[in-house]
């Protein structure tokens, strides 16, 4: 005869599989580390910084 089981932990333990798995998922879709969100965010300032040096002035000519 087989020892019983406790359904219980049974069912939590399917449940944090299960979890652990969408997070393992999820962390494949979405994820990105710090360092490479930081750098993406650097790379957007310099774009931002380069395009606003090199616009130029123009005076309003609406007076003529």
């Amino acid at each position: 005869m087989t020892a019983p089981i406790n359904l219980n932990k049974a069912r939590k333990a399917k449940e944090k599989a299960e979890a652990e798995q969408r997070a393992k998922e999820n962390r494949a879709k979405f994820g990105r580390t710090k360092s490479e969100k930081k750098l993406e965010a650097a790379k957007a300032e310099k774009l931002a910084s380069l395009t606003e040096a090199h616009k130029r002035d123009r005076p309003d000519t609406k007076d003529g």
